[in-house]
Formats: C-alpha cells, structure tokens, sequence
C-alpha cells in the first residue's frame, strides 16, 4: 500500500562546504536546513584509524589530498583561491551545458546529479579498508569490494552512481561500513528513486579472532552514528497485498468463473490480458491422463493473440499423456526449456507472453523425491497495463507429503475477511549478509542447522538523518543482543518533537530470512513504520525493547513466519527455554509455558504506539502481543523508574489481521521480570511474569479517570488456540471477525476483587463463526487436521479433534457481548462446539454482570450456550468458576426470555421454581437479582466451604477456594440469589477470622447470611467501607447481639447479629447501603465489608451445622422477580449490521428450502433483506454497485423473449454514468422444467453473456451437462473485464444447492464509482504521525 512518494522537504543535493555542517543553533539530531548560514570553520579531527590491528598487507587509502602547504604567502593562497573558483565556474557551465543539450538534465533531487561528486572507482581488494574524508565527496560508479568502508566526520558525501536506463548494477562488498558524525551516505532519494540495481554485501564469520569488533557495533555492520546521514531509496514498488481470489495448491488463482472444477492434476493455465491485468480464461488439462486433453491445450495456445500472458503450473503430474506436439507448442511460443524434459511429478512453473520468445519466459522446476519437491518451483513477472499500472503475475508448484503444499484463499468467506497476504520480497535495493553454508562455532547450533551471523544494520541517537525506503534486507541479523536487521538504539524523539524537519520513517523494507527479529526500536519515539515485509525470521519481529519506547506508528506492516530465537526468554519454545539456563539462579529449570513461549510478530511494550492496517500470520506464539513493563529495563533500565505502562492509554488500533498463529492471534496480557535472578525470585531477566494488567487511565494516572482502549476492526481466524486473548479494563472491541480459532475471543479481568477494583470490557459490532467454509490445509502450523464443520468435511482443527469450540468464551468479568453473530458452530460426535462457553476448569470468580444482548445465532449453530460436562477438557468440571458460571440474557436474543440470567442447572443457589432448564447447555434460565459475597478467611487455609441456600437445603454449593491448599488464606466467591438466606458451613474448624465484602451490590440490595460456629464461641463484628486506593478503612462500626432470628429479620438496617447457640449458626445482614456506579465492584465509597472474630474454645471441631440447622430454617422455595414469558417475536436489530474489515460490502445469500412432494422456496437475500421466491421458473435481483441499495426485483415463469429482452435493456443503469452500467445483475433459478433446462439455461446465460461480453470471453469452452434442480448465479454488467466473484453454481438432487453466500465489495472505482476522498486509516495516518 503506497501513499505517497516520500517527504517533499529533503534537501537539494549539492555539494556541502568543507565544514562542519551544523548551524551555529544546531540541536543533536535535528535535521539542518539546506541553505544554513555556514558555521565557524572547525579545525579538522585526527585521521581515523582502522579499528583493530589489520594484517601487515592489508593497505589503508585516504581519498583526500592533504597536502596543504602552510609556508605560503598571503597573496599567493588568494591569486589560487581565486584562480580556482574562476575555473571551476568555468567547468562547471561547460559541463552544465553538455548536459542540457546531451538531454540528460541534472535534477536537483538526485543525489549522483550532484556536480561535486568525483567519480569513484576503488576496485576490488578485500584487505583495503578504505577511509572516506574530509571534504571528499564521492559518486561509487561502479563495483568494489572492500576490507571496510569508514566515512568520517566533516561533511563527507559518498553516493551511489545511477542512470535513467536503470542499467549500473553496483555492488558493494565489504565487513563494514561506518558512517560517523557529519558522513553520510546516499542511494537514491524519495524524490529521485534508485533505478538500477544497488547491493551492499557484508561479510565476516562470527569466529574471526583476527577481524576486530567494532564497539557497540561488532561485526558485518552498516553504523550510523550520532550526526550521521543514511539516505536509502529504492524503485517504489507494491509491498504487500491481499488476494482477490483464491489460489489453490497448485499455485495458481481460482476465480469464481462458470463450472470451474478445482484444480488438481495436469496442467494448469491461466490467460492474462496484458493491456488490462483482467484474468481472461482458466482452466485444466489432465495432460497425464488424457492425450485430448493435451490436444486442446495446444489448440489453446496456438488460438492465442501475440502478447497474452499465460501461466502454467503442475499439480501433481502432467507427463503421462503431454504430447511432442504440445511441448514443442510450449517451446516455441511460451520459450520453455524445461517443458521437453519434464519429469513425473516434477514441479512446473511457468509465467511468459505468446510469442515473447525466451527472454520473456520465467519459469522454474524442482524435483520430486520421497514424496517431496523439498522446494516451490516459482516463476513470476512484472507488468505494466496501457494506463500504466504495474502488476505481477506469479505461478508456482510444489509437492509436500504427497501433494501440492497449501491453497490460498482469496476471499471473504463466511463474512470474515479470510484473503491471503502476498508480498513482494525482491527490491532494487539489496543489503545482505554473506553466509557459510551450515552452521559453525558459537552459533546455538545445537538450535539451528543453518548460518545464523547475518548482518546488522544499527542508527544511533542524534542522527542527522536516516530514512530507508523499498529496500531489500535478506540475511540480517545475528543471535547476539543489539544485532538486528533495523536497529534504532536509544535515538529518543525521531520525529518533529525530536525537531526533525522530516520525521524519521522506515517505508516498503523488505526483511526475510533474519536471523534476529526485524526491526527494533529501542528507547525510540515517534519512528513511522508502514509498508513493511518481514518473512521466516527467528525472534519477535517488529519489536519495542525496553517499555519505554512511545508515539511510534506501525503502518500497513506484514510478518509471516515468526520462529523462535534465542535471546531473551519470550524469543525461546521449549527446548530453547529448558536448556539456556546461564542466566537463572544456580540450577533453577524455567518454566516454559509461564516464562517463556511467548515469540510474537509484533511485540509491543508499551500501549502508546500505534497499529494500523498490519497483518501477522504463522507466528509460532501470538501474532501481536502487547506486554507491560513496570519499569525501564535493558540498556534504558533506571531511565524511566516507573514506567505506568499498565496505566497508560492504547494507541490507535485500527484494521489489524491475526491469523494461522499457534497460541494466540493477539494477546494483551502479562509483563517481565525486571530483576535478576536471586535466590528469592530464580527466574531469568526479562521472563514472562504474570505480574501486570492493563487498566488504562487519563495521564496514566489511577486516581483520574479510565480511559477505554478501542480495538477497532481485529480480523482473527485460523489461530489455533485463541483469536484474541485480553486482560484488562476499560476495552471496547469493535466491528471485528473471529473465525476457526479454538476460542474466538476471551476476556479476563484485571484481577479478581481485592486487587481489581473493577472495569469495563465490551464486544459490538463483530462476527464469530466457529468452523468456516475455508477448511485450510493439512501441514504448517495446522497440526490438527480432521473432520469437522458444517458440511462435516475434512479441515483443520485448533487444538485436535476433541477440543471444545468456542466463539466467545466468558472468564471474569464484567462483559458486555452486543450487537453480535454466531454462526457455524455445529457438533461432532467427539467434540462440542458452542457459541458462547466458559473457560476451562476454571477456578476464579465470574460477576453476574456479565451482560449479553442483540445478538444473532444463525440456524447451523448447535449450541448458543454450553456450561461443560465432564469429560475430557473439562474433566470434573466442578472447580469453583465452573460452578459459578453465569450471564445475563438483557433483551432475550439469547434465551427468548427477557431480562433473565443463564447458570450451571446443578447450581441450587441461583434457581427457583419458575426456573427453565435447558438440558443441551447444561444450563438453568432464571429470573431475580445477583450478586457476590467475596469471603476471605484466615487461620483455616485448606477447607472447603458448602453453602446451602435454606430453600435448597439438599443441593449444597461447595467451593474448595482460589487459593493453593498452603496458602495463609483462603477466598470464596458465591454467586446468590439476593433477597435470600443461606447458611455456610466447613468440613473442619471454623476459620478464627472471616471477611465478608459485598461485590456488584446495587444499594439496598441484601442477602440474609448464617455462619457456623461452636456452640462456645463469642464474636466480635464489625462492618467498616475500605478504601482501596488510599488503603483506609472508614465507616467503622460494631455489631451489636440480638436474641432471636425474628427480632434480626425485623431490624435489617442495624448493625446487629443473633448466635443460635442450640444449632451453631451466627445469622446477620449483608447489606448494601452506598451506590455503586459502573463497573466497579464495591461503591463509591469504597468496599462495604463486615468482618467476624470468633473466639472459642472447641477449635478442632468440624463446623458443619446442616443437620441441625434444617429443617428448622428450611423455607418454600419462591421467585423474588416473575419469571417472563417466552418471546416469539424475531429479534430486532440483532447482529453485527456490517461485515468485518470491508467497509462497503454486498452481502448476497441464497437458502434453498425444500418441501417434498410440493416445491422448493429460495429465499434471495442481499444485506440482511429477505425475498421470498416461491414459483418454480427465474428470479433476478439487481442492486447497485456503488451503494448496495436494491434497484429492481423480476421473475419469469420460463425463458422466452421477454426474459432475453430483460436482460438487454430492463436491468437499471445508474445516472450520470454514461460508459459503465454499475449494477450488479443476481440471478438465482429454480427449475421444474427436465426436459427444457439445458436449453433454456444456456439461452438465458448466452444471452447475458453477449450483452456483457466482458463476462466470460470463453464461454463456449464450458462442457454441457444436465440440471436437475436449481441454480445461482452472480453477475456484473458493465465495465472491461469481470470481478473475481463472478460465478454460477448449479445443484442437484433433493439437497440442491443448500446455503450459498458471497461478500461482494461496493464502491469500486473498477465499477466506475465515485471513490470517497478519504480512507479510515489514512485519516489514522495522519492523526498518529502528526505534529
């Protein structure tokens, strides 16, 4: 995604005076203006010298002439000086002329135009370390190897020689380049782009004791030290996009066109229109078996006009039946030279133009050995349409255990945004690190079987200036801390705040096969990076170092391919993190799944930065994980002693895609260890630790007010364990997808009360669909691949077979889930699958306020709900969050009852008569008011607590505790019945201390409670409100004895209690009498709290006082609130309105209903719109292209020549659109006519075929065959050449065609639609990166 051209204020390049080059006002790291008043003359450094001592041959040249002669007379130097500024204006017009008139102009903007430059030609000598200096000002014309290149400090120029043709090609080896304080290098500029081909190869192996290291640099580097200048500008070219159709395994794209069949053996062809880049013709040659099929494609091609792109790929094999006549076909008008001697399952790739000859042929072939190509034979080309737009065309093929490797998908499937990222890896540009064949020495080996000492490139604070753009680094990187493909370390404010006139950007960067991370930004702020690729790379890719770095703006990014490394612990997997233990305490063994496995493609350390627009896919862990520093550590470590990063603010988050990662496709969650390893904490630096949550506030401060993260538009699918996992609070998720991940999404809370004083989640606006029409591909990081979804067809699978489905899963709380759809979650005989679930054996509490409302359940989800069963997964499920499970139904849209909530059905303390159970879910719909009662006991760690409630008294809740059995206390937290009694009871003595505190009680809200104690005991109570962020207790008050229930049950607003001596129960009140606002459990003032001491002699008895206590307080069982009745109305605004990710979207569906012995009922329906069609024969729709709104509605009974009439003139044409009709025609047919169909289906698609010809060019290609039922068709009329949804499908049969569903785009300036002039994440753009 290219914006623009670049920063338009970079300055002319002419040849700087031989002085310091900074004004006089001169700011380190800010950028000089080009016409700056010259500043006092500098005295020059000493010459620098080589760091190291350099072997005895090895010369050292200097660039420069230093003969100044200082004897010389006053008058003599000035007759010189004026001597030679006479002659060089006098050369400088001659050459000027001869360019202008030889036409080619000096462009200011270039920096090689410049007229200063002194053609520089060094040669190739590897033991020459050459040293640019002061005042040289060099244009590198043509190829050079170099021991190392150093360009000091003064003013110094060197730049890469270019042409128009494009044609110089320069390289340049070397172990280093250095560029120090006033250098600078130069290879293109944004305004004048590098047109040739530009390489800087860096050499060194990591175990030369001879070669020096660099400080703070080491070896194989390009350095930019502080007044340095690195200007890097290769040919602008696309980056990365999406696909517009899916591709299959063969590695060629399936369009949606007529009867296409899947791609699979022989050979594959595509036809491209090289004026307009439109797809033309697809289709299949089963050249192994089938010599007439060979045959036609010889006619194919020989039927071809001049200058037609074609591309060929083989799936699986296409040698058995390929004829002479069609290789020697290939050859001579595709300039094959491996098609003669094509192999049996050979892998084939071609790209080339009819009649282009050899030169215009790429193609590629891999063998085929033990059921493997062990490679992708890739063949791709550029190309430029007649208005000048440049695309590509790229085949592959590829076998992998037995088959073509993967497909990709190119579409919007289910309403999620499922199309594969392609990126363009090669550049114009090229910085790579040379490497050894196989690993060597001290580089992990025992890890890696490959070379892992690439090359870096490191930028230092108070740069002059440093922007790269469309630049290709291959090999980067290094296993050593500080080795990175992009470094910029501890450089502070990058950007206008910093007083850079031109902020600091990376753009269009290409990094793939790193060997440590992508880029990293250390201690840096306010740095663009947009536009950027990183592929197959070990380490966090796109990196924040020490939680401290902010403002910084991610831009249009993509990581693929994230493996682990081994740097810091969150880098390693497993094996990496049990056996790298120099760094822990004595022999302490690291914990991998709590200290390490957290490799990320975005690793983001501080919440103050900005995403949009980025894609991560295939990281071993979690495509973005945001992770909270409590302090600055690394290199920064004491610099920022509190970092607040848990406090502060989310930046944007806008438009980013997680997919295809193995834990998780983003996770806001968890910090680091920021202390070493001692004998108190053994854990290594820099660990994972589970010791930070995330609750933004104003100036991240926590006595001003929340403020709510926005997650806006999160595409996540096909994460194997969770789409999204977030801690923390306030969080708005919206207008998001969640599709075949084994859990959707996941919230959890800040931290359960005390230490959480309560926050905000909530989900609007976002589809969830548990297994998708995309069924994946069997290998990479789908480990699991089974049968499953709803056409219970073979796919990927998260976790394995057996894994509970989830969309939404609810831990903690308080959520809100609005506005939002389920779809495709449907059961297996091994596994279950619902809409929303709970998470897993469960130990922590859930607040009944988690609230879910408007929501939409499509007919093929099985089980909107599901409380778990024992069982595998679950096991007993009977830990104290399972039982505790619960929600609040708002409006119905999940029950059809009104305001009711939905628990565990063996949960007695939340149910009454009226109660309906829904067996399916395991679960109880109920009507009433709930609340908590957090219980925290000390003296008594291990026992579990049983509470009856006294109209229950049979059906006992009993809770083990949060805590672990060794813990000093331990904590309950029931979910009740408000306006109720219960009795708590223990299996062991009664603790000598409880606290009971009221959680997410309303004002006035009660519950009458009694506690077990020895006949014995005396108490004292107290009840008191505490101040959690002061930590002050206040209100303090006693409790004074009554005696007798009744009198208690009379006085319920006193602070009094009443002992039962004869059962053992001490009955009080719990109630609230503050106002609670929000989301916060306790209310404004605080915690309301009461606070029993017991004191008895019989401290080693069991308190279970329920034999006693019932049936003496035994009561009728009763409902406090009515329960509603049962809606039948439909739900009204329910769902997501809009699909995720596109903005402007058609969504078209077609269900098929049939009625045996009667007819069939097809239900059309175009953006939640329903039309019912009821009579056998035609029905159209036609919606307008641009925005989406239905134009026309027809059917017709038979074809005859009103239908043909119809479709040459009755399908509307937009106004004010003379050359292009922007409708999109939609036709679904169902026929009762056997005899008829074939010839009247054929009518009617020639028909709309010829008048829109551009459809499908080759529609007389298609085979004929019979329909018997019904079929749909997608359309477009108008324009040059057919979208890639374009497409008819035909049904069979009593199951006909079922549900067929596609999100087509709107508003395309290919329909000829007024495109809006500005985009959602422009707009970002701007607002992250501006002043």
């Amino acid at each position: 995604m290219q914006i623009s051209d670049g920063p338009s204020y970079f300055p002319v390049f002419v040849a700087p005076p031989n002085v310091n080059h900074r004004s006089p006002g001169f700011v380190p790291g800010r950028v000089v203006p080009v016409h700056s008043p010259p500043p006092t003359k500098a005295p020059p450094p000493p010459p620098l010298k080589p760091i190291g001592p350099p072997p005895e041959r090895r010369a050292t040249f200097s660039l420069s002439e230093n003969g100044h002669r200082l004897e010389r007379g006053q008058r003599k130097r000035n007759t010189l000086i004026c001597f030679g500024v006479s002659m060089g204006a006098f050369f400088f017009s001659i050459i000027l002329i001869h360019s202008l008139t030889s036409g080619d102009v000096l462009d200011g903007n270039c920096p090689d135009h410049s007229t200063s430059l002194s053609s520089w030609n060094p040669g190739h000598n590897p033991e020459k370390a050459m040293v640019v200096r002061r005042g040289d000002l060099f244009r590198l014309d043509s190829s050079a190897t170099l021991y190392s290149l150093t360009i000091q400090s003064g003013g110094r120029l060197v730049v890469f020689a270019d042409n128009a043709e494009g044609s110089k090609n320069i390289t340049l080896r070397t172990r280093h380049v250095l560029i120090e304080d006033g250098g600078s290098l130069h290879i293109g500029a944004p305004k004048c782009r590098y047109r040739s081909k530009a390489t800087i190869a860096l050499l060194g192996r990591s175990d030369e004791k001879a070669v020096a290291e660099v400080p703070e640099l080491g070896r194989k580097f390009i350095g930019v030290r502080g007044g340095a200048t690195l200007e890097i500008h290769g040919t602008e070219r696309l980056s990365w996009t999406l696909l517009t159709r899916s591709v299959s395994s063969s590695g060629l794209a399936m369009g949606g066109y007529a009867f296409q069949r899947n791609f699979s053996r022989g050979i594959n062809l595509r036809v491209v229109d090289q004026d307009t880049a439109s797809v033309l013709f697809s289709e299949r040659y089963d050249t192994h078996e089938s010599r007439n099929d060979s045959q036609r494609l010889t006619q194919l091609l020989r039927s071809l006009p001049a200058r037609r792109i074609v591309t060929l790929a083989v799936g699986d094999s296409a040698v058995k039946s390929l004829l002479d006549e069609t290789k020697r076909t290939i050859q001579s008008l595709l300039g094959s030279t491996y098609v003669h001697d094509l192999k049996y399952r050979q892998a084939w790739a071609l790209v080339s133009v009819i009649g282009g000859g050899n030169g215009s042929c790429s193609e590629a072939v891999r063998e085929h050995e033990n059921h493997d190509t062990g490679g992708k034979a890739l063949a791709h080309q550029n190309f430029t349409t007649v208005d000048g737009v440049g695309f590509s065309v790229t085949a592959y093929s590829e076998w992998k255990n037995g088959a073509p490797q993967f497909g990709h998908v190119g579409e919007i499937v289910d309403g999620v945004d499922m199309r594969a990222e392609v990126a363009m890896l090669s550049r114009n540009i090229l910085i790579y690190g040379e490497m050894e064949n196989a690993c060597y020495g001290n580089n992990w080996c025992q890890f890696f079987g490959h070379d892992t000492y690439g090359g870096h490139i490191k930028i230092f604070g108070n740069f002059t200036s440093v922007h790269l753009s469309h630049v290709e680094l291959r090999n980067m990187g290094q296993q050593k801390k500080g080795r990175y493909p992009v470094h910029f370390h501890r450089c502070g404010d990058v950007d206008r705040r910093g007083g850079y006139r031109e902020p600091t950007y990376v753009d269009g960067l290409s990094i793939h096969h790193s060997f440590s991370r992508c880029i990293t930004i250390h201690a840096t702020n306010g740095l663009l990076v947009k536009d950027t690729v990183g592929y197959d790379t070990l380490g966090h890719c796109f990196f924040l170092e020490d939680g401290i770095e902010h403002r910084n703006t991610f831009f249009h990014n993509l990581g693929l391919l994230t493996r682990p490394g081994t740097l810091l612990p969150t880098d390693r997997n497993e094996t990496m993190c049990t056996s790298i233990r120099d760094k822990v305490y004595k022999n302490y063994t690291p914990s991998p799944s709590m200290e390490c496995k957290a490799v990320s493609t975005f690793w983001i350390a501080n919440p103050n930065n900005n995403l949009i627009s980025n894609a991560a896919a295939g990281s071993q862990d979690a495509g973005i994980w945001y992770v909270f520093h409590s302090s600055s550590t690394g290199d920064s470590h004491g610099l920022v002693p509190e970092t607040r990063a848990e406090l502060t603010p989310l930046g944007i988050f806008y438009n980013n895609r997680v997919h295809s990662n193995f834990k998780a496709g983003l996770f806001i969650d968890k910090g680091v260890k920021t202390t070493n390893a001692s004998a108190a904490d053994p854990r290594e630096y820099l660990c994972l630790d589970n010791n930070a949550r995330f609750r933004p506030h104003e100036n991240a401060d926590p006595n001003r007010p929340r403020v709510a993260a926005l997650i806006d538009t999160l595409i996540a699918f096909k994460n194997n364990d969770l789409g999204a996992w977030i801690r923390g609070g306030d969080i708005t998720i919206q207008n998001s997808g969640f599709a075949d991940n084994g859990v959707g999404l996941s919230f959890a809370s800040d931290g359960s009360y005390p230490k959480d004083e309560g926050s905000s989640q909530e989900v609007t606006q976002s589809l969830f669909v548990g297994e998708s029409h995309n069924r994946g591909s069997n290998g990479g990081q789908n480990k699991y691949w089974g049968q499953g979804g709803a056409d219970g067809k073979m796919r990927t699978l998260p976790r394995n077979r057996t894994f509970p489905i989830r969309g939404f899963q609810i831990y903690d709380g308080p959520v809100r889930l609005t506005q939002s759809t389920f779809r495709n979650y449907v059961l297996t005989t091994e596994r279950f699958a619902s809409a929303v679930g709970f998470n897993l054996k469960n130990t922590w509490q859930l607040t009944p306020r988690n609230n879910l409302s408007k929501l939409s359940f499509q007919p093929n989800v099985g089980l909107r709900v599901f409380f778990g069963h024992p069982g595998q997964w679950f096991e007993e499920n009977d830990l104290d969050g399972d039982k505790n499970s619960i929600f609040h139904d708002v409006d119905g849209s999940v029950t059809g009852y009104r305001d009711v909530y939905v628990g565990r059905a063996d949960n007695y303390l939340i149910r009454h008569p009226d109660c309906v159970n829904i067996t399916q879910w395991n679960g109880l719909v109920c009507s009433g008011t709930y609340s908590q009662v957090y219980i925290q006991t000390q003296g008594a760690p291990s026992l579990s607590l049983s509470i009856s409630r006294d109209e229950y008294p049979e059906a006992p809740l009993v809770l083990r505790g949060i805590n672990s059995q060794r813990a000093l206390s331990q904590q309950y937290q029931p979910i009740l019945m408000m306006s109720k009694s219960y009795t708590l009871h223990w299996d062991g003595p009664a603790p000598r201390e409880i606290v009971l505190s009221l959680i997410n009680f309303n004002q006035g809200d009660w519950v009458l409670v009694g506690l077990c104690y020895p006949p014995d005991t005396t108490f004292q109570v107290m009840a008191d409100i505490n101040d959690r962020q002061s930590n002050t207790f206040n209100d303090i008050t006693d409790y004074g004895p009554l005696y007798s229930l009744a009198e208690l049950e009379k006085k319920p607003l006193e602070r009094k209690y009443f002992f039962d001596h004869s059962v053992g129960l001490l009955w009080l009140y719990l109630q609230a009498r503050q106002r609670r606002d929000g989301h916060s459990y306790c209310s404004v003032k605080g915690c309301e709290r009461v606070k029993v001491m017991a004191t008895t002699s019989s401290s080693k008895l069991t308190c279970n006082c329920t034999a006693k206590a019932y049936p003496k307080y035994t009561k009728a069982p009763s409902a406090v609130v009515p329960m509603p009745t049962l809606s039948t109305q439909p739900c009204r605004d329910c769902g997501k309105s809009t699909i995720p990710c596109f903005k402007s979207v058609c969504g078209v569906a077609f269900r098929r209903t049939s009625y045996p012995l009667f007819y069939n009922i097809l239900f059309p329906q175009v953006n939640r719109e329903t039309f019912s069609f009821t009579q056998p024969g035609f029905f159209l729709v036609s919606v307008d292209a641009c925005s989406g709104k239905v134009t026309k509605k027809s059917s017709f009974s038979k074809m005859d020549s009103k239908m043909e009439q119809y479709f040459k003139t009755g399908i509307p044409k937009r106004p004010g659109l003379v050359f292009l009709s922007c409708s999109l025609a939609l036709v679904t047919i169902s026929l009762f006519y056997p005899s008829c169909l074939s010839n009247c289906l054929f009518s009617a698609m020639y028909t709309f075929y010829s008048v829109s010809a551009h459809f499908i060019t080759v529609f007389s290609t298609l085979h004929v065959f019979s329909l018997t039922e019904s079929l749909v068709f997608w359309g477009f009329q108008g324009g040059s050449s057919p979208p890639p949804w374009a497409s008819i499908l035909a049904g069979q049969g009593e199951e006909g065609l079922g549900l067929q569903e596609r999100y087509l785009p709107l508003g395309l300036e290919a329909y000829g639609c007024t495109q809006a002039s500005t985009r959602r994440d422009m707009e970002l753009l701007r607002t992250a990166t501006g002043p």
